[in-house]
């Protein structure tokens, strides 16, 4: 394994390592890349050849508008031929991606556009509404649709280029995405993704999902999230393994007809699809020929497997990783690293890296079966990638330990004698429901802004499907009473404001939050009760 990574490490690092050519130009032109699937279930196949030749297209188009390499050129768009061509296209040209998940509202793409200092957008037509509401940005924009205004039609300027645009050769440590973590504690902050942080994601491709090249493919993750954007677009990239994209919105019986009908061998989503599998009663037909389902973006529960080894024949694995490192604690897929599942773990430590819990008041290991901070000795992970977050020298210096020699993942966590490690809680206070990664923070602001609203607090209450809701507690306006009217506008003002899948569940109005005698908003008081609330209406299944 130490051997992998010393290839794929010499590989992605090379100081003539071109994007391109490792994730498109490499490969068998006539082989194909993705097989895309409509909603109505539909398909149709990009082979190497064409993505080639459309990303020459529009690299060539995108160097007219004056991208130059390092520019920031971000993506607005669903799961489309045009998203993976344009990806294709800016990592070309030597330009940098800049994702934007599609469910965000006007103001959290306009923080993400001005930190990245993005020139260029491509952005799908019924996402254009919302690049009206930027206030003074000097972007440009591309659309998938009719062009309007100022905005430039995709299809018409890339048929004004042939192909033939040379790939940029700019080396391993030449960045080509800036994705941006969920607000925590404060803003979002920006991730620079360099070249050779391709050898951490390959680790991940063949160790943990144990991808072949004679696998078919499907990663159900939003690529406007690192999961779907590293292990589903990049993992067949950098593979050359048959990917499927679907387009439109998830139900149990699309992803089920899908399984089948295409298929897939190799499965990877959030918990909360395995979830929805499971309470829609649906099972798997005899035509399904899935060999590896993983999961990854939550813990998950051990009642997911308990079904899934009935109904969908195989168990499902437990991944866990980050923003700023990829996968790092796997159940490995891969023969040589398979070991047996443990109920509530998410697996051992990835080759490339080595993990430890740190005590909590001293950078120091625990005995094992101590709960603490999840750490990774930086000495001995050659395939850690991430420096710090741009342009936040103070966030930066809280992902790691002062001599510089531990990287801090900022969850709390313990290994049991055998190493397997078991996921115990955030730090940080961080959201994930339904495979999603929300910052209380953000959802708070844009509350604030509500003219009935002093101040709030959001947290994570349990739900059966999603692993997690949003649940916000909200001190109002002197003479503004809490109504059920008023708890919808502030669920409707979160969604215009912010994004659509990150509104509350449910709103509790309150007179006052529990804080430190500092002034600090203590969530977790807030969570612990709302917990013990649920616990006591909730009827006992067993």
């Amino acid at each position: 394994m130490s051997e992998r990574v010393s290839e794929w490490l010499a590989l992605y690092g090379s100081p003539t390592a071109s994007a391109a050519w490792l994730l498109c130009d490499g490969h068998d032109p006539a082989k194909v890349a993705y097989r895309i699937v409509a909603e109505d279930l539909s398909s149709h196949d990009l082979t190497y050849r064409a993505l080639r030749e459309d990303s020459e297209r529009v690299a060539a188009a995108l160097a007219s508008l004056g991208v130059r390499p390092g520019d920031r050129v971000a993506t607005l768009m669903g799961k489309s031929r045009e998203y993976l061509v344009t990806l294709m296209g800016i990592w070309r040209l030597g330009a940098v991606h800049v994702p934007l998940f599609t469910a965000f509202a006007s103001p959290a793409i306009q923080f993400r556009l001005q930190a990245s200092g993005t020139r260029i957008i491509v952005v799908d037509p019924t996402q254009l509404p919302k690049l009206t509401e930027l206030d003074g940005s000097p972007v440009r924009i591309i659309t998938t649709g009719p062009a309007t205004g100022d905005a430039l039609n995709f299809h018409q300027l890339l048929g004004s280029f042939e192909p033939g645009f040379p790939a940029a050769v700019l080396g391993g440590d030449a960045p080509f995405i800036q994705i941006y973590t969920s607000g925590t504690t404060g803003k979002p902050k920006g991730v620079v993704v360099p070249i050779r942080a391709l050898a951490s994601f390959r680790a991940y491709v063949e160790f943990g999902l144990d991808l072949r090249s004679d696998d078919i493919y499907w990663c159900a993750a939003d690529p406007g999230w690192a999961y779907g954007l590293y292990f589903g677009v990049l993992a067949s990239f950098s593979t050359g393994t048959m990917g499927v994209l679907v387009q439109g919105g998830f139900s149990p019986a699309v992803t089920l007809a899908v399984l089948e009908r295409y298929g897939v061998t190799n499965f990877a989503a959030a918990p909360t699809v395995y979830r929805a599998l499971r309470a829609s009663n649906l099972v798997r037909t005899p035509g399904m020929r899935l060999r590896c389902a993983s999961s990854a973006g939550e813990p998950l529960t051990p009642d997911v497997n308990a079904w899934a080894t009935s109904s969908l024949g195989i168990a499902v694995h437990d991944h866990y990783g980050q923003t700023e490192t990829g996968m790092l604690v796997n159940n490995h897929h891969h023969q040589a690293l398979r070991c047996p599942l443990k109920a509530g773990s998410m697996g051992s430590v990835m080759p490339g890296w080595k993990a430890a819990i740190l005590h909590q008041d001293r950078d120091e290991p625990t005995p094992h079966g101590t709960v603490g901070r999840l750490a990774f000795e930086l000495g001995q992970s050659p395939l850690a990638w991430f420096t710090g977050y741009r342009n936040d020298p103070e966030k930066s210096a809280e992902k790691f330990t002062r001599d510089g020699c531990w990287y801090l993942t900022g969850d709390v966590a313990q290994m049991d004698d055998e190493g397997y490690l078991y996921f115990s809680s955030r730090d940080d206070d961080v959201i994930i429901m339904a495979g999603y990664r929300i910052g209380p923070f953000e959802v708070e602001s844009v509350l604030a802004t509500h003219s009935a609203v002093v101040e709030s607090a959001v947290i994570a209450a349990p739900d059966a499907v999603r692993g997690e809701v949003l649940e916000a507690f909200v001190v109002l306006r002197p003479g503004v009473s809490g109504t059920n009217e008023l708890a919808q506008e502030l669920q409707r003002w979160v969604k215009t404001h912010f994004a659509a899948h990150a509104y509350p569940r449910t709103v509790h109005f309150a007179d006052s939050l529990p804080k430190t005698p500092s002034g600090k908003v203590q969530r977790f008081v807030l969570r612990e009760r709302r917990r013990a609330e649920l616990a006591e209406t909730t009827p006992d299944s067993r």
